[in-house]
């Protein structure tokens, strides 16, 4: 399946940090940040997390919604927010198949060694399930602030 702007955002359900299924549904009428990362605790995961943290009262005065997701189990998210106060639900996809369904889920290359991951990767999705737009291979500096301008420029 190909993400497209402008296109229906694949709906799931997957366990969440906040000991429900949360479905992309479930959030109709607000807009949601979707954003992949590949895993809680490590060094730029952190710094987008806490830059997600420190403007969470911004995202959600624009009537916007966070969700996290990572292949990390739900043990680990809730030691991730614990650690660093985070305000917003993580999602659990174990066996990355939202990260397949949007397209994610690569071939990634480290210290010579091939291996499959997440791509950080971003989307904005309207009130009404649209995909409104996407980010990939996000680099973490002033990514949470180019989102939030877009929000505010175009959704609010």
């Amino acid at each position: 399946m190909t993400i497209k702007t402008g296109s229906k955002a694949p709906d799931f359900k997957l366990p969440a940090s906040n000991g429900e299924e949360v479905a992309l549904t479930d959030f109709k009428g607000k807009n949601v940040v979707l954003y992949f990362y590949p895993k809680d605790m490590t060094p730029g995961c952190t710094t987008q997390a806490c830059d997600f943290r420190d403007r969470h009262e911004d995202f959600k005065k624009r009537n916007t919604v966070i969700l996290g997701v990572s292949p990390d189990p739900l043990a680990r998210h809730d030691k991730f927010i614990e650690k660093h106060g985070l305000p917003f639900i993580l999602l659990a996809d174990e066996e990355h198949k939202v990260a397949e369904l949007y397209d994610v889920w690569k071939l990634k290359k480290n210290f010579g060694k091939e291996y499959m991951g997440i791509e950080r990767s971003t989307f904005i999705i309207d009130g009404e399930g649209n995909i409104a737009k996407e980010y990939r291979k996000v680099k973490v500096k002033d990514h949470v602030e180019e989102a939030l301008k877009f929000i505010e420029e175009n959704l609010v």
